[in-house]
C-alpha cells in the first residue's frame, strides 16, 4: 500500500484584497505535498503572485486558515516561518549593491543566531545552491551588474538557502532562454523528488506540461480546475478560462498548447 504524501501546506478559505480595491483571492483551497510540484495557471490577474505571497505569510488573508506541516503558519515567528516556507517573487523593486554570493548568503539567516558571520557550513550553501543555478562563476559580481535572467537565477539561489520544505516560485522563466527555461524546470523537479513541496506560477503550458504532477488553474481570485496536466491542457478546460485563441495537440505522452490566430497572416509589404 503507498502511503499519501505529507502535506506541507493546507489552505482553507482564503480571501485576500487589498485595501480600497476589490477582493483578489475569493475562497482558494489548496494542498501542497512533499514531492510533488504544482503548477499554477491562469490569466494575467487572475490572483496568482498574490496566492503565493498570501500561502507564505508574506501577505495576511483576510479570511481563511494556513496549515504549515500542521502549525498555524500565520502564528509561527517569522524565522521560524521563513525556515519552512521559502518565496521567490518574479523581481526585486530595488537592488542592492552587494555581490551575488553575499546576496544568496541572505537567505541563511533564518538557521544564524546572534552578530557571528557566516559559517563553513553557510558557505558551502551557497556555493551549491549558485552552481545549482548556473551562477557558480558569478559569486563575486555585483547583483545589479547581472541580466534579468541571471538575477531571477540569483533570486531562486537564495531562496534555495533558506532550505525551506515548501518552496514557492513566482515565474521563475520569464526572462530566461530556453536552455535556462529548463535547467529551471529540472532544478524543481528534483527539488520536489527529494521530498520538498513545489509550487510554480508560470504563464507556459509546455513546460507545466512536461515537468508539472499537478496543474491548479486560477481564474479570478479561485481555483478553478485541479487535476493532472493531461486532464487540464485542454480546450474543455482552458477555453472558459483563456477563450477560444488557443490550439491543442500531444507529442507522445506529452499535451502542448500553442497561442493560435483565428485570421489569415496578411502578406508584408514587398512580399509580392
Amino acid at each position: 500500500m503507498v502511503n499519501a504524501p505529507q502535506i506541507l501546506l493546507e489552505a482553507r478559505g482564503l480571501e485576500f484584497g487589498y485595501a480600497g480595491g476589490a477582493p483578489v483571492l475569493r475562497g482558494v483551497d489548496l494542498e501542497l505535498s512533499a514531492g510533488r510540484l504544482v503548477a499554477l495557471l491562469g490569466p494575467n490577474g487572475a490572483g496568482k503572485s498574490t496566492l503565493l505571497r498570501v500561502l507564505s505569510g508574506w501577505l495576511r488573508p483576510d479570511r481563511g486558515t494556513l496549515r504549515c506541516a500542521g502549525a498555524a503558519l500565520l502564528e509561527l515567528p517569522v524565522r521560524e516561518r521563513a525556515r519552512r516556507v521559502a518565496l521567490v517573487p518574479q523581481s526585486l523593486s530595488s537592488l542592492p549593491r552587494v555581490s551575488v554570493a553575499d546576496f544568496v548568503l541572505g537567505g541563511r539567516y533564518v538557521h544564524r543566531s546572534g552578530a557571528f558571520g557566516a559559517s563553513h557550513a553557510d558557505r558551502a550553501v551557497v556555493a551549491q545552491a549558485l552552481a545549482d543555478c548556473d551562477l557558480a562563476g558569478d559569486g563575486a559580481r555585483l547583483l545589479d551588474e547581472l541580466s534579468g535572467g541571471q538575477r531571477q537565477r540569483a533570486l531562486l539561489a537564495r531562496a534555495l538557502a533558506q532550505q525551506a520544505a515548501l518552496l514557492l516560485v513566482d515565474e521563475p522563466t520569464n526572462a530566461l532562454d530556453p536552455e535556462h527555461q529548463l535547467a529551471v524546470f529540472d532544478l524543481l523537479e528534483r527539488l520536489a523528488r527529494s521530498g520538498r513541496a513545489v509550487a510554480v506560477v508560470t504563464h507556459d503550458m509546455n513546460l507545466a506540461s512536461q515537468y508539472a504532477d499537478e496543474i491548479a488553474l486560477v481564474c479570478a481570485g479561485r481555483i478553478a480546475e485541479r487535476g493532472a496536466p493531461r486532464e487540464i491542457l485542454c480546450a474543455q478546460r482552458l477555453a472558459p478560462v483563456y477563450g477560444e485563441r488557443l490550439a491543442y495537440g500531444a507529442f507522445g505522452e506529452q499535451r502542448f498548447v500553442l497561442p493560435s490566430r483565428r485570421t489569415p497572416r496578411p502578406d508584408a509589404p514587398g512580399s509580392r
